[in-house]
């Protein structure tokens, strides 16, 4: 039976291409958002850090009724780190709106995404979005899109998908490049006559996967997912089994049963098959488990996950200044707290090592990790992470390491200085070509080539180039890679930095820190401006005597310091350094904090 009056769709791309507003637009125009009004912005990006970072970190679920057809709609992220978020989603969808930016056509990401909704046979509408920009070119956009489809072996339903332009800023779409643009209709009549609606067996016994894990303080965990057969009913009795895990078979009540209307979500008596549902009852339910009836036991197969691919180890904070700052301590604390994660992150692993006191914790890149270190430090978590590093396989005893496909995007005046960089990190490029007025130009790079990169990037091209990146495969081990080339201004001692002090040391190198900012012996303070640690005393004061000079009493100029965002630390420190998170503070420290042990352990 299809389910005429329903169509379930993700909209993938590129991030930053789109997918947010648009998904906004279309809420505001079928009244989806009650008494919200999307003059906010960013109604979808809920969260404080994908406010703050401007992308979507977080799968939403959203719908909105076109006519008589409700149209459930799952907006995903566009950041190659999260691709555990679009791949596990994708199997609540059966179809995808593909977003293309009309000036940048397809990106990696593009790429990554599109090839797992063709993997799942799912028919796509393309949308040309972004059509009102002065550089859009939409005609050869979509001719790289064509091209990019049939690379991907698409059958010949999705090559034949159909093409809409559109302007997600202005709400407005159309089947044809010059207009007429007046509203969304072009591109909602589009995913209702050309996305398949849900196929379901709306007789037979329940059976529903779970594709997605939520939390409220007043229901605990609420599962998320399509009823792929018969209906779900609040207050049930279920069963709980799940194909990929040796867990058994266990069984609970559903408590609350909700329906995803607009943005919100409305409580429900029962859903039929086909439709996306919230349930909560259940303690332990988790990502990629089947709920079904238990009088048919039958689980579904879930979506085979990507493995991750770099990796760092989170401890506990043994520095000076440690419980200052934080409310959660203890390793105790800090392996509940990632346990929890794993319950929400498919694509993040955590195992042990040979002490208690760390965890080695894995993820898609260094973006998917540093969200994490920011989400536990706000929670008021205190603790020490490493320098990452990427996760070595090894083939019939040779090493094998993840290869980055990276697509930049720069004036043509700086294309020189990132072939010579990304050539010096073990870079290949494998293309070159204008796109407009700038030019475009690919490379596939070891991932651990790629570790502190993106800063120089930012400096070589005055900060115009933009850097996508995803992973691209598995390659033999490409041997050594400078990852800094500078050393760093380490504290020789313990106390509060002084102005004094400060001058002396700006003289070697970049500062980190101001005056009053304490610091202990270990501590890194700035950065060298020549290969090689530097011992600093930046607590040295002034030697007083009653002799006075002309000139001597004049104020000591101090450089302002350089101020370190937690991404920017990760990219700096190397595999001798740490980084201390607390609510309050980031700082860079050696791991080994004594000066003479440090010196001792290089010997």
């Amino acid at each position: 039976m299809k389910r005429e009056d329903l169509r379930n769709i993700a909209i993938v791309a590129h991030v930053d291409h789109g997918k947010t507003t648009l998904v906004e637009k279309i809420l505001k125009q079928c009244n989806a958002l009650g008494r919200t009004t999307s003059d906010s912005g960013q109604i979808m990006d809920s969260n404080d850090q994908e406010r703050e970072r401007g992308i979507t970190i977080f799968s939403k679920n959203a719908s909105a009724y076109y006519g008589d057809v409700k149209i459930n709609i799952i907006d995903t992220p566009g950041h190659a780190d999260f691709g555990g978020e679009v791949e596990r989603v994708l199997k609540m969808a059966d179809g995808a709106l593909l977003l293309v930016d009309a000036a940048e056509g397809p990106m990696p990401q593009t790429r990554s995404v599109l090839s797992k909704v063709i993997e799942m046979g799912q028919r796509v509408v393309v949308v040309i979005n972004k059509i009102d920009r002065p550089d859009a070119r939409a005609f050869e956009v979509l001719d790289e899109v064509l091209d990019l489809l049939i690379a991907l072996d698409a059958n010949d339903d999705q090559l034949d998908s159909p093409v809409v332009f559109c302007s997600s800023k202005n709400g407005t779409a159309s089947m044809n490049p010059d207009g007429p643009f007046e509203s969304l209709d072009p591109l909602l009549e589009c995913i209702v006559n050309w996305i398949t609606p849900p196929e379901v067996d709306g007789e037979g016994e329940l059976q529903m996967l779970v594709s997605a894990i939520d939390y409220n303080d007043y229901v605990g965990r609420i599962g998320i997912g399509k009823v792929e057969r018969g209906t779900v009913s609040k207050n049930s009795e279920v069963a709980i089994t799940n194909y990929n895990s040796n867990s058994e078979t266990y069984f609970g009540k559903i408590a609350n049963l909700y329906v995803i209307e607009g943005i919100e979500r409305k409580t429900a008596d029962e859903v039929s098959a086909g439709d996306i549902v919230c349930i909560s009852g259940i303690e332990n339910i988790n990502i990629g488990d089947t709920v079904c009836s238990p009088d048919d036991i039958s689980p579904l197969a879930f979506y085979n996950i990507s493995e991750p691919t770099v990796e760092m180890t989170f401890s506990v904070n043994n520095g000076p200044f440690a419980g200052r700052d934080g409310k959660y301590l203890t390793s105790r604390h800090l392996g509940e707290r990632l346990k929890r994660e794993l319950q929400k992150d498919v694509s993040l692993k955590v195992t042990g090592t040979d002490t208690t006191e760390s965890f080695r914790v894995a993820g898609r890149g260094e973006m998917h990790l540093s969200v994490l270190i920011e989400k536990m430090r706000r929670e008021g978590y205190e603790f020490l992470v490493g320098a990452p590093r990427v996760l070595i396989k090894e083939v019939d005893g040779e090493k094998f390491e993840p290869v980055e496909f990276v697509s930049i995007n720069v004036p043509p005046e700086y294309a020189g200085a990132v072939i010579e960089k990304l050539g010096s990190r073990k870079g290949e490029m494998t293309g070159m070509e204008p796109a407009g007025d700038r030019m475009k130009i690919e490379f596939l790079v070891a991932s651990r080539g790629l570790f502190g990169y993106r800063g120089e990037f930012l400096s070589d091209t005055r900060g115009e180039g933009t850097m996508s990146t995803v992973f691209h495969s598995y390659r033999p081990f490409m041997g050594d890679i400078m990852r800094r080339s500078n050393g760093a201004l380490v504290a020789f001692e313990t106390g509060e930095a002084v102005t004094y002090g400060l001058h002396a040391a700006q003289q070697r190198g970049t500062l980190f820190i101001s005056p009053g900012t304490p610091v202990y012996e270990g501590m890194v303070v700035g950065e060298a401006s020549r290969p090689g640690d530097i011992n600093v005393n930046v607590c040295k004061k002034k030697h007083v005597t009653n002799m006075r000079a002309s000139g001597s009493d004049d104020a000591l100029r101090l450089v302002p310091p350089k101020a370190m965002s937690l991404e920017e630390c990760i990219e700096f420190i190397s595999e001798d350094e740490m980084i201390e998170i607390t609510p309050e503070s980031l700082r860079i420290r050696k791991t080994i904090l004594d000066n003479n042990m440090r010196a001792k352990a290089k010997k």
